[in-house]
């Protein structure tokens, strides 16, 4: 396991990817931003974009909706401090691409502890809400929280965000 890996989770508005960025900027100068969103729509336009704009000039990017733990393991390097946000959307886009998300979930938890420096992941918890009334978004709701599992037994330490405050669940070392 990384000894700087850190998950971040929380629910929509948790102020999860202000902390997360937060973090990564003090832990480093260069930091890279590993995107996982697709802008099918306007709305998700003016999302990334916000996101976008709440990075200064020393912000590199990497867009990796589908391959994650390629990109993060490109990414490796004592140095190096990447952040992924997020996971939530990158299951979705696994889930719409029919994609095997237990075997992607694996290499992502691989990279994990294969990564040299600093990696932070960022996910929602979905599971706190009602039961979905349709398959397909039991499903999702399934994956990621199965995922969220994962990630959070690979992470050195988990952050829970809830109304911007956080809570460390599992502490590094």
């Amino acid at each position: 396991m990384s000894d700087a890996s850190l998950f971040v989770i929380g629910g929509a508005r948790s102020g999860k990817s202000r902390y997360a960025q937060a973090r990564a900027e003090a832990a480093g100068s260069a930091p890279v931003f590993i995107a996982t969103a697709e802008a099918f729509d306007d709305e998700m336009r003016e999302r990334i974009a916000r996101h976008q704009a709440d990075r200064d000039a020393r912000w590199s990017t990497v867009e990796a909706p589908r391959e994650l733990p390629a990109a993060i393991d490109a990414l490796s390097g004592g140095e190096a401090v990447v952040l992924v946000d997020c996971l939530t959307l990158w299951v979705s886009n696994l889930l719409l691409a029919d994609a095997d998300i237990a075997r992607a979930g694996g290499q992502l938890c691989d990279a994990i502890a294969r990564f040299d420096g600093t990696l932070i992941l960022v996910a929602n918890e979905v599971g706190l809400g009602i039961v979905p009334d349709n398959a397909l978004a039991r499903r999702f709701r399934d994956a990621a929280g199965l995922l969220n599992q994962s990630v959070a037994a690979a992470a050195a330490e988990v952050v829970l965000l809830t109304a911007a405050l956080p809570l460390t669940l599992k502490s590094a070392g």
